[in-house]
């Protein structure tokens, strides 16, 4: 079915939405609801293409939507769960899942200017790896393919030539992401001091999730190297 506007902000929820042809752009006004005028919808935040949804987190909190949806080009296609079927089908693994991650994201300094819609984004893109001590989480001249939030653990980075640590990581910190900003090889190695639980954004999932915090990742890679904390090029760590 082809609908230019799908959802829109601070309605009810009623439908969970599967993409099977074509592309949604979507719309956040700060306001917390759409408004009338050229400008009601806000600000575009994502598009939401074939394979992708939309629409559940007004069905698995109860609450308005989050969002205006609207199909970004011709012919689009959409699948649909009502709200009883979704909360069946879907909603017991993926709110359990999106809960636990929301939570530790909220206490990430990073993402704390994101609004709820794009801190669950976030959430649903992410995947867990562990790491024993002493291992190498990546490697200095790698590609960079991830970006890594610390959830558990401590873990440092070196740089070859270098004996001690030129950066300590504990939770709530992030690392790796400046090689898929400036798509570089890593800059320095960072190895697992304790056990380590980390939270991973592959590099399409980073490039199209954190456009929005990329100044603020930027930034603080720079005033690290101006209080000396890091022996590395600012516009070059891991």
């Amino acid at each position: 079915m082809s609908i230019p506007q799908v959802i829109t902000q601070g309605d009810p929820g009623d439908y969970f939405y599967v993409v099977e042809k074509g592309s949604f752009d979507v719309y956040v006004n700060p306001s917390g609801s759409f408004q009338g005028g050229p400008n009601g919808m806000g600000q575009k935040v994502g598009t939401i293409e074939a394979g992708g949804s939309f629409g559940e987190l007004a069905l698995m909190y109860n609450a308005p939507r989050a969002a205006t949806v609207i199909s970004a080009e011709s012919n689009c296609t959409l699948w649909a769960l009502d709200r009883l079927t979704f909360r069946r089908i879907l909603m017991e693994s993926t709110f359990q899942r999106r809960r636990m991650y929301e939570s530790f994201l909220e206490g990430v300094s990073l993402l704390r200017t994101l609004n709820q819609y794009e801190r669950s984004k976030i959430a649903d893109a992410l995947e867990t790896q562990k790491f024993p001590p002493g291992t190498t989480i990546i490697r200095q001249g790698d590609p960079g393919t991830s970006f890594y939030l610390l959830e558990i653990g401590e873990a440092d980075a070196f740089k070859d030539g270098i004996d001690t640590p030129v950066k300590h990581y504990e939770t709530g910190d992030f690392f790796g992401e400046l090689a898929l900003l400036n798509d570089a090889p890593r800059a320095a190695s960072v190895v697992a001091k304790t056990e380590v639980k980390v939270a991973t954004l592959g590099k399409s999932a980073f490039q199209r999730l954190l456009g929005p915090v990329e100044g603020i990742m930027r930034r603080t890679r720079y005033e690290d190297v101006e209080r000396g904390v890091e022996d590395m090029d600012p516009l070059q760590t891991a």
